[in-house]
């Protein structure tokens, strides 16, 4: 199953026998909180779900956006009407980022079929509602590990054993501006890929073909051992999904830079490799 669906796929899937459940998941960093946009206007049916509250813990040493309480992610999934017999949809303002979080927790915690809305909600070309849905309670009950999961070694030994890919813009890689975390530069050993490689003018994702020889290029190869972080762990999920469109099954480090750099111990290296 690709991992990714058209607006168009989405409208007939709707009509048919297996309405696929939607989720919202509008997120962006220091801007207007993403329930804003949701009730200005959503895809019909779609239940809104916060990043920071619910696909997210609290902020510290483990990263500003480490992996959520699973209790408080089940229950946000339920609310959501999410069944694990029933297909999900999730998007996203159109970045990528926030949907392929969602998608990346609910494929890790066990559930079957998650897609994610390719080119988000400006994709979509039917109406959208301000009315709240009310979905019936759902019985997905999360179960991870469906994923695999990096941790701050196990990333570090990937980099200098496999392929360690740093999702961020090239010039927070290279350690010429940081302007969110305390230290700029990237992990030992990891390959600069930022994420707007993975995606169109128009926020859609490229075709499977070039993804991989996008991903080819930077070293992976059939058998290579592939992991991916970012600034905390959300831009990462959309270049897992890249990957995953290209062929590839590649580990999240979730605590991603913001983590790497938090107690100052860890070595950083600048420039372009």
């Amino acid at each position: 199953m690709k991992p990714i669906i058209t607006a168009s796929e989405c409208m007939s899937e709707s009509a048919g026998p297996r309405p696929p459940v939607f989720l919202d998941v509008r997120y962006e960093m220091g801007g207007p909180h993403g329930r804003i946009g949701y009730d200005t206007g959503h895809i019909p049916g779609a239940v809104f779900v916060d990043l920071e509250a619910e696909l997210a813990g609290p902020a510290g040493s483990g990263g500003r956006h480490p992996l959520p309480d699973l209790t408080t992610f089940g229950a946000a999934m339920r609310r959501a009407g999410v069944r694990r017999d029933t297909p999900v949809v999730v998007y996203d303002g159109g970045q990528g980022w926030a949907a392929a979080r969602a998608w990346w927790l609910l494929r890790w915690t066990g559930h079957p079929d998650v897609r994610v809305l390719d080119g988000g909600l400006p994709a979509w070309t039917g109406e959208l509602s301000t009315k709240d849905p009310e979905p019936g309670e759902g019985d997905f009950r999360p179960e991870p590990g469906a994923l695999p999961l990096l941790d701050a070694d196990a990333a570090a030994a990937l980099a200098a054993s496999g392929l360690l890919l740093d999702a961020r813009a090239a010039e927070r890689y290279r350690g010429e501006v940081e302007p969110i975390d305390p230290v700029a530069g990237h992990i030992p050993g990891a390959v600069s890929a930022p994420t707007a490689g993975n995606v169109a003018e128009d926020g859609r994702f490229l075709p499977a073909g070039q993804l991989a020889a996008r991903f080819a290029a930077l070293g992976a190869a059939p058998g290579t051992e592939i992991g991916v972080y970012c600034g905390s762990g959300v831009s990462a999920a959309q270049e897992i999904l890249a990957l995953e469109i290209a062929g590839y099954r590649a580990a999240l480090y979730v605590g991603s830079w913001s983590e790497w750099t938090f107690d100052g111990t860890r070595p950083v290296a600048t420039g372009p490799r």
